[in-house]
């Protein structure tokens, strides 16, 4: 999958994942999202977003834990 709108760059942000090099990092977007934010909100809190930013930010978080496992807490 290609990513049109996640650039990665190593003199912004400490290289984290962010949208079109606006320094918003991805995990920022689906924080938001996770904790229950609407579009609108989220757009609201950063006017330089575009919706289908969001949408590439959540499809990226969605491939990137593909690629590894994260150690969860058993009961």
């Amino acid at each position: 999958m290609k990513f049109t709108r996640i650039t990665i760059e190593h003199d912004k942000m400490g290289g984290a994942p962010c949208i079109r090099g606006l320094r918003i990092p991805v995990a920022t977007i689906v924080g938001m999202v996770a904790n229950g934010m609407a579009e609108k909100e989220i757009l609201e809190a950063y006017p330089d977003l575009e919706p289908e930013d969001i949408r590439e930010a959540l499809l990226y978080a969605a491939e990137a834990v593909k690629e590894r496992q994260i150690p969860l807490v058993t009961a």
